[in-house]
């Protein structure tokens, strides 16, 4: 028996339902506290009926969950379930990349990724020499003292690198100057397309680290760690291997 031709579907209504869906998906992203169905009518701009409506639709797919008894709206387990898939295919497309980077260089390689104000290390290809610099999967790194967090953060508006820096700085007792002299570093970061921690974050150890927005719109950082003696001898070295495997990455990731 011949299958049935499809029913002709509203195509621009289609995409103008995924279009409002989004919009609400990203209000919420955008306050963690949890939303009303009013908050969020007035931050996109659509009628609260057209909300409610959506939103429900939300909400049986596991995108978006009550965060409140008074009826405040977060975003869904789903939505993490997504996230964790993205990361797992980026992190899949990278490893030859990391493998060959560090086959070159003999050194640890690191595949981070940014998560609200930190780095996350997602993947590592441990490097050939005896001593090297090695950290574990899973663990959270700050941003203004590593080189994968710097040219993270060279990546993001500069309200954005302020707020982060104020937060990090000023937990460590840091001053008005400091983070000047961050906005200077990650200025030369956006212009050079990587970045440098030198012995800042672990005494004896430095990094080239250079970030990329993958097409999963998450930023990811693949930094190359060594100790810092070793590093100041290839330190040229290390960062030309860095940005030639970059190129590549960006037409994969």
């Amino acid at each position: 028996m011949p299958a049935k031709p499809l029913k002709n579907v509203n195509k621009t209504g289609g995409v103008q339902v995924i279009s409002r869906a989004a919009e609400i998906l990203r209000a919420l992203k955008a306050d963690d506290r949890g939303m009303s169905l009013g908050a969020i009518a007035e931050r996109v701009g659509l009628p609260r009926s057209t909300v409610q409506r959506l939103v429900n639709a939300l909400i049986a797919e596991g995108l978006v969950v009550a965060s409140s008894a008074e009826g405040g709206l977060r975003l869904g387990p789903e939505i993490q379930a997504l996230a964790a898939a993205s990361r797992l295919a980026v992190g899949d497309l990278l490893r030859p990349v990391l493998e060959e980077l560090s086959q070159k260089t003999g050194e640890t390689v690191d595949l981070s990724v940014f998560r609200d104000d930190h780095m996350v290390f997602v993947d590592q290809v441990v490097g050939t020499h005896r001593l090297r610099a090695v950290s574990a999967v899973g663990e959270v790194f700050p941003m203004t003292t590593t080189a994968n967090g710097k040219a993270t953060l060279s990546l993001l508006d500069e309200e954005v690198v302020d707020a982060i820096a104020t937060r990090e700085l000023e937990a460590k007792n840091g001053s008005k100057k400091a983070i000047r002299q961050l906005r200077v570093e990650i200025g030369r970061a956006r212009q050079a397309g990587y970045a440098l921690d030198l012995d800042e974050h672990t005494e004896g150890i430095s990094a080239v680290g250079a970030a990329f927005a993958a097409q999963t719109g998450s930023i990811y950082a693949i930094s190359i760690p060594a100790p810092s003696h070793r590093f100041g001898e290839q330190r040229a070295t290390l960062t030309q291997a860095l940005l030639d495997a970059l190129e590549g990455v960006m037409a994969i990731a």
